[in-house]
């Protein structure tokens, strides 16, 4: 059955071309030489990502300066000819030449660069130089000062050091995603270790946690400063870090006093907050403790709910999967459009053109020096001007998606322990499989009160992401009505993401506790918190702070290994450490990593602590502790959790 499908169609890929001799450095001709690399200062760089000047490949870049006009009719032009547009025949009278493009008005000594042929710009006594000239013939007739060579050549190089440096950080990624791999591993371990040890000695694991990340920025600090004091004197290091700039290898920067001293300033600044925040939430730190006790022992019953987050993370995976493959086809539905470039002033310049018949066209002949190039990938279609339209759709599925996932797991957590706290003898009056009988019901009965509260918060996550689009865009404005009004936008979207939140995570726990719609469940929810509004402030922030301190230790102690190991300062393991181009790479991605699994394992924590408490609002709103209406709680929750409402009672009458 013989493909009737025409060559470039949407799906169907390109003929095999036989003569296809595979990457461009593997052919003879391996540098891309620019006609004009003056031009790739132009404007149009940024807005068509494409150097306004013919390009073709060469054998070798030019090692010399000449012009047309000298080498026409010369010997010198067999060597200028293979400068010019391949097929180029000396038929042309040399305006005609210059004009349509077909060779480039001067040669000018340039040098290889990552396969492009660049000015072999030099400094020499502070002046800018290129061979031994400080300026340059144009092949026009008019000279031309060097910098316009630089400035040309900046803007062609900025792509290709941006390149240069992701290949470097994908070549440190190669040798060392065994290592990270490792890494994360440890953490996986040290968090499953963690909240075990949490199960059982969760007051003393809390003040041990807390110490430990204390001397951990303790240590930061000690050795910020012992690098500090290392550099004094060293050539170089004073240099202030306005004055050196960006820089892309990032090495440079740790050998600058100042760098260190900005580490050092930065963690002595945490140190003295977590110290001074210990200091006047002690009383409140044992409150939360005695919650994260109880949390424990809800843990420690429900055990297969330290297994979800992988459930979660694996859902996420196919929510990404879906948006990234989506985006993929949307970006890749494109046709090569070309548009018209011309050194003149001229009314077809930004045109799209066909470059077949471009020649024959009336734009060539209203445009007579104009060339017809390849400006991006898009289409003037109604299905491609409507691109944008579709990927933004996209995104908000993707949010959409990803919030109805997370809603899931936070109703099966929640329903899971709440059937632990709501059972007068625990834990005989759990059911068999808790975490599994919450997940069957959320699933059953509240996947639309899940959908809508998804719903509302992708709304406002997809307007953020527009916000931030247009912010993007509108940042060369100097309206400062806009800017304000745009920082006000989005400064009250983000605030209202964090309520919905919020929101969400509290009535999807009064969904899972008396199974009401979304709207009913946040109401209560609500209203419930507000009646309660002094325990919510003691408990709610010092045990998400407590929790924060444990993520913190873990992916400190992992980072401080990491970075021991990728700089090669563990003697024992000193030759294993893979040789790396920017070590931080690595270290970096160990960081993240480590925290991303701390936040999974501690969520499961504080989804139980969050459960616990309004459950525990709850209880005392429905029962006075009478053998007809007996508290759920355990006894050592009542006396704590009601002797410190009582005392912020006491407080706050003292106060009024």
């Amino acid at each position: 059955m013989v493909d009737e499908r025409k060559d470039g169609a949407y799906g169907t890929p390109q003929k095999y071309d036989p003569t296809f001799k595979g990457p461009i450095y593997h052919r003879n001709k391996s540098y891309l030489f620019y006609f004009n690399i003056v031009k790739c200062a132009s404007p149009l760089v940024l807005l068509e990502f494409q150097c306004p000047t013919p390009q073709i490949c060469v054998e070798k870049c030019p090692n010399r300066y000449l012009t047309y006009l000298k080498a026409h009719g010369t010997q010198e032009f067999e060597y200028y000819k293979q400068f010019c547009v391949p097929g180029f025949k000396q038929n042309k009278a040399v305006t005609e030449v210059l004009r349509d493009g077909d060779c480039p008005a001067v040669l000018i000594p340039s040098k290889p660069l990552v396969q492009r042929c660049f000015p072999a710009i030099h400094a020499h006594k502070g002046v800018l130089m290129v061979g031994n000239e400080t300026s340059y013939e144009d092949g026009h007739g008019f000279r031309k000062n060097i910098t316009d060579l630089v400035e040309g050549a900046k803007k062609a190089n900025g792509i290709l050091e941006a390149r240069h440096l992701a290949m470097r950080i994908f070549e440190d990624y190669t040798v060392s995603w065994y290592w990270i791999i490792i890494g994360l591993v440890i953490a996986m371990v040290l968090s499953l270790l963690f909240i075990i040890l949490l199960r059982f000695l969760a007051g003393i694991m809390v003040w041990v946690m807390i110490v430990m990340v204390i001397l951990v920025l303790g240590y930061g600090i000690f050795h910020c400063y012992m690098e500090y004091s290392r550099l004094r004197g060293e050539a170089g290091s004073d240099i202030s870090l306005v004055d050196l700039g960006f820089q892309t290898d990032l090495r440079v920067y740790l050998h600058l006093r100042q760098t260190w001293m900005a580490f050092m300033i930065i963690l002595s600044i945490l140190e003295v907050i977590i110290i001074l925040l210990l200091i006047f939430l002690r009383k409140r730190i044992l409150i939360a403790i005695a919650l994260i006790k109880e949390a424990s022992r809800a843990v420690g019953y429900v055990m297969c709910s330290m297994l979800y987050p992988l459930v979660t993370f694996l859902l996420l995976c196919l929510c990404i999967a879906y948006w990234a493959s989506t985006a993929i086809f949307l970006s890749t539905s494109n046709e090569a459009v070309y548009k018209i470039f011309s050194d003149t002033d001229c009314q077809a310049v930004g045109k799209t053109c066909n470059p077949e018949n471009f020649s024959s066209s009336s734009e060539f002949h209203l445009c007579p020096g104009a060339h017809c190039q390849f400006a991006f990938y898009g289409g003037e279609s109604t299905y491609h001007r409507a691109l944008l339209g579709l990927q933004i759709f996209n995104a908000f599925m993707f949010f959409w998606l990803a919030n109805f996932v997370l809603a899931l797991g936070q109703v099966t957590l929640a329903g899971a322990f709440a059937s632990y706290y709501w059972a007068l003898k625990k834990p005989d009056d759990l059911p068999a499989f808790p975490l599994f009988s919450a997940f069957g019901r959320a699933l059953r009965y509240h996947t639309g009160s899940l959908a809508f509260g998804s719903l509302l918060l992708a709304i406002v996550q997809i307007i953020r992401v527009m916000l931030e689009y247009l912010d993007q865009r509108l940042k060369a404005a100097e309206n400062k009505f806009a800017k304000f009004l745009m920082t006000c936008l989005k400064c009250c979207f983000w605030c209202l993401e964090k309520f919905i939140k919020f929101l969400n995570r509290n009535a999807y726990i009064m969904i899972a506790i008396y199974g009401t719609n979304f709207c009913t469940s946040a109401r209560n929810a609500f209203f419930l918190l507000m009646r309660n509004i002094i325990r919510v402030a003691v408990l709610d922030k010092v045990t998400d702070f407590l929790f924060l301190l444990g993520k913190l230790l873990i992916v400190g102690s992992v980072g401080i290994l990491a970075f021991f190991f990728f700089t090669h300062r563990i003697r024992i393991v000193q030759d294993t450490a893979p040789p790396l181009n920017y070590y931080w790479v690595p270290i970096l991605t160990v960081i993240v990593g480590s925290y991303l699994i701390a936040h999974g394992f501690f969520s499961v924590y504080g989804m139980c602590v969050d459960t616990l408490f309004l459950c525990f609002c709850e209880d005392l709103e429905r029962n006075d502790g009478s053998q007809e209406r007996p508290y759920f709680m355990s006894p050592e929750l009542r006396d704590i959790l009601l002797k410190g409402s009582a005392e912020e009672g006491k407080r706050a009458e003292v106060e009024e």
